[in-house]
């Protein structure tokens, strides 16, 4: 399994309805991707967004990178909705969950 944590921070002045209907776009195409696993996404009290991703392995995480309209609206999202954002992809150095 393949972990992307995305953190991001919003413009003031972004167009809150657009960026909804980019990111529900963005979730219809990535959850029907061939390796997503899940999608979760917080609010932190300081305003910081975290978005995390599962994907079964690297490439099937990379076709959903490369995807195209993927690629068209991270444009869009530099340019209208994002300050700033760290994207980090990780893999699960242990996993376990209460209750099995």
């Amino acid at each position: 399994m393949v972990v992307v944590v995305f953190r991001t921070r919003l413009r003031e002045d972004a167009d809150p309805v657009a960026m909804e209907a980019a990111g529900m776009r963005m979730y219809e195409l990535a959850s029907g991707m061939p390796g997503f696993i899940s999608y979760k996404d917080f609010v932190a009290v300081d305003g910081e967004n975290v978005s995390i991703v599962e994907f079964t392995d690297l490439d099937t995480l990379q076709a959903w990178r490369n995807h195209p309209e993927h690629r068209a609206v991270q444009e869009r999202a530099r340019a209208e909705f994002m300050l700033a954002y760290h994207v980090q992809v990780c893999t699960p150095v242990r996993d376990y969950r209460f209750p099995v």
